[in-house]
């Protein structure tokens, strides 16, 4: 290894501090918001589990209540009912300080929007070191060694000194991760991460946040409408109506070939009191509506269309067969 090979490794091994207990828990969580004398259920009961260390993707449509999540998440918004809670920390009862401490200490967060993550007065350096000198926990030397490392491991050691207008849209983006990570947090959330980016470059800051998934333990949740971005995590939630309704888990496997395989697997999400969504094309393609039969087998559950709200004149509500008296 060269001397430059090493600093640079050296400098990722600092910049890369472990931190643990990152795990995030959503139990039957309720959001409502009120304007005008008018409601709107934004989360209907949302329920979501993740690991300490995973990393995980919420996909939905506008309006699905992704962002709502986040909000919540983060400590800028407070559930209506449930229970949410973030490495420990019970969300429903962050208030004051404890609140500060939280978002500057236990999470992390990169917004959409280059504009909000960094100050554009402050060099690349500067912007990592403020919310360590904030924190106050570090002496000025450790601060700046800290840095340049995060600077190092995400690939714009060279923008050290820029300002914000000096750099590319993905440089300002991986910045941003390293100054929300600037403080180890345990969760790091992101909000459109990639929204503003190009492919390409959507492709090296989504790398970037695996990287510092990997090398540090961090647990990280991405928000986004993008289907491109859960080519880069282990798990994707959908979120439909407030609720979660499916999940999609990815690994690799080798064959007797050596050959290593990516294997994506679709799950419905099923809820404590055993509800559950249909996929949408699901829907669409059986053509669902109002009611389903369901039937118990041996190994599974069927849904069956119920062909009898095609017939004139029962409205859907026909007597009942045979076979269905006998059951």
């Amino acid at each position: 290894m060269s001397t430059s090979e090493a600093a640079t490794s050296g400098a990722a091994q600092q910049g890369a501090a472990r931190v643990t207990g990152g795990e995030i828990v959503c139990e039957d969580v309720v959001r409502i918001y009120a304007a005008d004398g008018i409601e709107v259920q934004a989360l209907q009961g949302l329920n979501l589990h993740v690991e300490a260390g995973d990393l995980v993707a919420i996909v939905g449509a506008s309006g699905s209540g992704k962002s709502t999540l986040l909000t919540i998440l983060s400590g800028l918004d407070t559930p209506t009912a449930g229970k949410a809670s973030v490495a420990g920390v019970d969300l429903l009862t962050l208030r004051g300080r404890r609140r500060v401490s939280y978002q500057r200490h236990t999470v992390g967060f990169v917004w959409q929007q280059t504009s909000r993550n960094l100050l554009p007065y402050l060099t690349a350096h500067e912007n990592i070191a403020l919310p360590m000198a904030l924190a106050g926990r570090e002496k000025p030397g450790a601060i700046s060694a800290r840095a340049d490392a995060l600077l190092e491991m995400l690939g714009v050691g060279h923008c050290r000194d820029r300002r914000p207008a000096a750099m590319s849209g993905g440089e300002q983006q991986r910045t941003a991760i390293a100054v929300a990570v600037a403080n180890s947090p345990q969760v790091l959330l992101a909000d459109e991460p990639t929204g503003e980016l190009d492919e390409a470059t959507s492709a090296e800051v989504l790398e970037m946040m695996r990287t510092v998934n990997a090398e540090t333990g961090v647990t990280v949740l991405i928000v986004t409408h993008d289907p491109t971005v859960s080519e880069h995590v282990r798990r994707t939630v959908q979120i439909r109506d407030g609720r979660t309704s499916t999940e999609v888990l990815r690994r690799r496997e080798t064959d007797e070939h050596g050959t290593e395989r990516h294997i994506a697997e679709e799950f419905a999400v099923l809820d404590r009191v055993g509800r559950m969504q249909l996929p949408q094309e699901f829907v669409g393609a059986l053509d669902l509506k109002d009611r389903v039969r369901l039937t118990l087998e041996p190994d599974h559950a069927a849904v069956w269309r119920d062909a009898r709200q095609d017939q004139p004149g029962t409205g859907g509500a026909g007597e009942p067969s045979e076979e269905e008296q006998e059951r």
